[in-house]
């Protein structure tokens, strides 16, 4: 697990590098087009591909390292149809999907982006017990009430409320030893290549985590039934509407500092979108001496983490020794060294995780430079 969670630290880190110009000059794209626009339409889709691949970093870091996810009461139908929506696009049409969603069954306290990786997964399985002659898949959603007699059979279950969420296959079902094995780690009855054994393993963690159980119904020959029961939460939040708020801008002078030239220059183009007067440099220690050759030339310096010759901590170090007022902003992709707490203790005002979009980068800019007054554009 150890070994896991260093790969997949490395992983998120170069992922989320190459995910922040594919976000970031698709955004730029959307602003530059009308909203009627086709080129508009196929954007948003681009975005929203690169945002779930984004949240699949995240999970891979969930899974290897438990890191905590926030949660908060979501309508949880709506994210089952968005998952199968998916799904129909990427099953082949020898796999059936059938639906049986409650839209009235409520919402659950979860991380809306761990309740879609529980049902992809789920799926994903099915799939593959019926990938060689086809079959159906079935999804239903609905509102259960769980007595005091069957809670007592399943540890994380208590009397009271859940939405139950069932996904059952038409494939070749499991036998007893099977089904007692399957939410083992890299535990897998797949062939080399088709799965790694870590699917049923998540799913397995992240019901528990939210309070919940799952369970498993399951024949050689007649297929098998996933439940997964989740208490029901008593409030609902919508789910966060399309971006309509105006970017901030300024006039401010920024160094802008990525070892990635592709970043460096997205991250100028973004900034001098927003009115910025730009200095871009794709080597910390460039930085450093144009930074000392100017040290009042600039009100803002952003700047990666994990770069050659000398990190983003390093660079800060050196930044706030010659000037102890400067304004900093950290990103990374992924860090084990730099958290939030420890960016802002060494001098970082802002710590950001790539990917980046504009709005995001351009309210941090205004939260740094004018702390006071965080809404001023």
């Amino acid at each position: 697990m150890e070994a896991i969670g260093t790969l997949a630290g490395g992983i998120a880190h170069d992922f989320n590098n190459i995910l922040t110009p594919i976000l970031g000059y698709t955004d730029m794209i959307i602003d530059d087009v009308p909203e009627d626009s086709r080129i508009r339409a196929d954007m948003e889709k681009v975005i929203k591909a690169a945002n779930r691949a984004k949240d699949l970093v995240q999970q891979i870091l969930t899974f290897s390292r438990q890191v905590e996810q926030e949660r908060k009461p979501v309508k949880i139908h709506l994210v089952v149809k968005e998952a199968l929506k998916l799904l129909r696009a990427t099953l082949p049409t020898t796999i059936e999907i059938r639906q049986n969603i409650d839209t009235g069954c409520g919402a659950v306290l979860a991380d809306p982006t761990q309740i879609h990786q529980v049902l992809i997964n789920l799926c994903t399985n099915a799939y593959h017990a019926m990938r060689e002659s086809g079959g159906v898949i079935e999804v239903s959603l609905g509102m259960v009430e769980i007595s005091t007699e069957l809670a007592m059979n399943y540890p994380n279950l208590h009397e009271g409320t859940y939405v139950r969420l069932t996904v059952s296959d038409t494939g070749h079902g499991m036998d007893r030893g099977t089904i007692e094995r399957v939410f083992e780690p890299f535990f897998t009855t797949k062939g080399v290549g088709a799965g790694t054994g870590l699917g049923l393993s998540v799913v397995h963690g992240i019901v528990v985590s939210h309070g919940g159980e799952i369970t498993i119904e399951s024949e050689l020959g007649k297929g098998t039934r996933f439940h997964v029961h989740l208490p029901r939460a008593d409030s609902v939040v919508e789910r966060e509407a399309p971006r309509d708020d105006p970017i901030p801008e300024g006039k401010e002078r920024i160094l802008f500092v990525d070892d990635e030239e592709e970043i460096a220059r997205m991250g100028k183009r973004m900034l001098e979108r927003l009115g910025y007067d730009v200095t871009m440099r794709t080597s910390s220690v460039e930085a450093l001496e144009a930074f000392r050759s100017q040290p009042d030339g600039f009100d803002l310096v952003i700047t990666d983490q994990t770069m050659p010759d000398m990190t983003g901590v390093e660079f800060v170090g050196e930044l706030l020794r010659i000037r102890p007022d400067l304004p900093i902003i950290l990103m990374t992709g992924f860090s084990e060294m730099v958290t939030p707490e420890t960016a802002k203790k060494i001098g970082v005002r802002e710590f950001i995780m790539k990917p980046i979009m504009i709005l995001d980068l351009g309210k941090a800019i205004r939260r740094v430079l004018n702390p006071n007054n965080e809404n001023e554009t």
